[in-house]
């Protein structure tokens, strides 16, 4: 069910929401039971860049400091993070970590933070955007990966053609909304009333980070949870 951003918001925000779009950058409010929430996020696949990053990065301070404990929507749809010497040359990466300090901070303070990929969520744009929030949510037909197959193949010198086979089984390796939930990086699919869906993310929204649990617990992620517990009960016994 991929749409573009203003029939998203009508169904996300039947309430009523105002929303504004410019240069592929979205921010407004929208209502929910009541509730005015803020919004920010992208559109038309753009990549972020420096500009973007900056944007959503003042969206999220300017409703910290204006609107404490103001829930916090963020609606992406972004071709990952933009290749341009420009960007790479004023630091885009230091830019796209304060966005994602940005989005920390306000949760600190307070702000449930939920994220919807209504169309794509690539590489970086993701990270420090849909996987920064309390809990992240997609449409049925959303494309979702952090890194293509044939980057894959070129970066980690394994034959494409071996990839694409371990994709069939291993969800770690595969695109896709339905890969994403079985690893845990999605908390669920809306397949409809996704006015009624938001309500109840925002609801359920922790800061507490549940996505290695969520893959364990469904079979795509099996050692990540493991991991952490064992070097937490390590911790614990070098503290004592």
């Amino acid at each position: 069910m991929s749409m573009d951003w203003k029939s998203l918001a009508s169904h996300l925000f039947p309430q009523g929401h105002a929303i504004a779009e410019k240069d592929c950058f979205l921010a407004g409010t929208g209502q929910v039971e009541g509730t005015t929430v803020a919004v920010i996020g992208t559109t038309e696949h753009t990549p972020i860049g420096v500009e973007i990053a900056l944007a959503q990065a003042k969206a999220v301070l300017d409703t910290v400091r204006r609107y404490p404990g103001r829930p916090i929507v963020i609606l992406v749809d972004t071709q990952g993070q933009r290749l341009r010497h420009r960007d790479e040359m004023l630091g885009i990466n230091s830019y796209m970590a304060h966005l994602g300090k940005c989005i920390e901070l306000a949760r600190r303070q307070g702000h449930k933070v939920v994220a919807l990929v209504y169309d794509q969520a690539l590489s970086g744009g993701f990270i420090t955007s849909g996987l920064m929030a309390d809990a992240c949510y997609a449409l049925p037909d959303a494309t979702i990966r952090v890194m293509g197959l044939p980057a894959m193949a070129r970066i980690t010198k394994v034959p494409e053609e071996k990839l694409v086979e371990l994709a069939k089984s291993n969800p770690v390796f595969a695109p896709g909304a339905e890969n994403y939930f079985v690893m845990g990086g999605i908390a669920s699919i809306w397949h409809e009333n996704l006015a009624q869906q938001l309500a109840q993310a925002i609801v359920c929204a922790t800061a507490t980070d549940q996505r290695s649990a969520l893959g364990l617990a469904r079979g795509g992620r099996r050692l990540a949870q493991h991991v952490i517990d064992a070097v937490i009960a390590d911790g614990q016994v070098r503290a004592a």
